[in-house]
């Protein structure tokens, strides 16, 4: 096995973030399930930004957003992902390309537009997302740079990326790309909701090609269809090497073989929670490719979700490595 160039290369979602504040009662008008992501079509997705009031734009999707984190405590990190050849498709590039991340995808062009997410966040810090693909279902084995994720350590998937039936095939190639250079995979399992839609392929993905897989308490209950969370963290102990599963306050649990390690979340404020599973991936990884111990991946992971989640928007406003060696 030859050496890395890379620690982290995500693959997923690429879309262009927008995030603007709403109450309940908005939500309601409009007929979301609070704490929920909708896939949207264009009609959709005109009508809610139209309505919606003044938001922050940024590269988003949920890999992307963990590459930018990564990036900013020091990872060398790489992202593929597909946006068009438009005005939009150019932000995200040159944003996820200034947070410090390698970004070689070919974008489309003469099809759907860039993708994006529009990002309800009402006073409690929750998040409801609904997401217009765009010109992400595009993505396929195609656009799997091999020789690039030969060349990371970890190649992490998001999960949402399994909407679009491609998608599935260019993380297969990509997960036997990874392991036969004898690198690690590393799967979110993204969100509840996507999870019931494609239960039995991620059971096989988990069981057969993840090596590292990062889920929230509601996730990895839906993942193994169990009441609790003591019987999910069970079933996934004898499926992968490595899980992380994030319980919001309670902060995460670290599950590698017969070790368990009990992680405590970070103080903070609850301004906005997105993108907070991002983030805790993200400062995991950051130093599980450092060489940290177990604990120590866990403590980073809170430090950058409790950050995250502390101001608006999904990208880190401090920084995160001085209050990693802070803390």
């Amino acid at each position: 096995m030859t050496g890395t160039t890379l620690d982290i290369l995500g693959i997923g979602n690429a879309i262009l973030d927008v995030q603007a504040q709403a109450q309940d009662s908005f939500l309601a008008a409009q007929g979301m399930v609070k704490g929920s992501m909708a896939l949207i079509d264009t009609a959709q997705a005109d009508a809610i930004y139209a309505a919606m009031g003044p938001g922050i734009e940024s590269s988003g999707g949920s890999a992307g957003n963990t590459c930018a984190v990564a990036a900013g405590l020091g990872a060398k990190v790489g992202y593929l992902g597909k946006v068009a050849d438009d005005a939009l498709g150019q932000a995200f590039a040159h944003d996820i390309r200034a947070a410090g991340v390698v970004f070689p995808t070919a974008p489309l062009s003469g099809g759907a537009p860039t993708a994006r997410c529009l990002i309800l966040v009402t006073p409690d810090g929750q998040r409801t997302m609904n997401t217009y693909l765009g010109a992400c279902v595009s993505f396929g084995e195609e656009d799997v740079d091999t020789a690039l994720v030969a060349s990371a350590a970890v190649t992490y998937l998001e999960g949402y990326l399994f909407d679009p039936p491609a998608a599935q095939a260019a993380f297969r190639r990509a997960a036997g790309a990874a392991h036969a250079a004898g690198r690690q995979v590393a799967l979110s399992l993204s969100d509840p909701f996507c999870v019931g839609r494609h239960r039995e392929a991620f059971r096989a993905l988990v069981a057969r090609q993840v090596d590292i897989l990062f889920a929230n308490e509601a996730e990895i209950m839906s993942l193994y269809e169990v009441d609790s969370f003591e019987a999910a963290m069970e079933a996934v102990r004898g499926e992968v090497k490595l899980a992380a599963l994030t319980r919001s306050e309670q902060g995460s649990v670290v599950v590698a073989g017969d070790q368990t390690h009990v992680i405590k979340a970070e103080p903070a404020r609850v301004v906005d929670s997105t993108g907070a599973g991002d983030a805790y991936a993200a400062g995991f990884l950051a130093a599980l490719t450092r060489g940290h111990a177990l604990p120590e991946c866990g403590r980073w992971g809170s430090i950058a979700a409790a950050e995250c989640i502390g101001h608006f928007g999904a990208r880190p406003q401090a920084d995160l490595e001085a209050l990693v060696a802070a803390r």
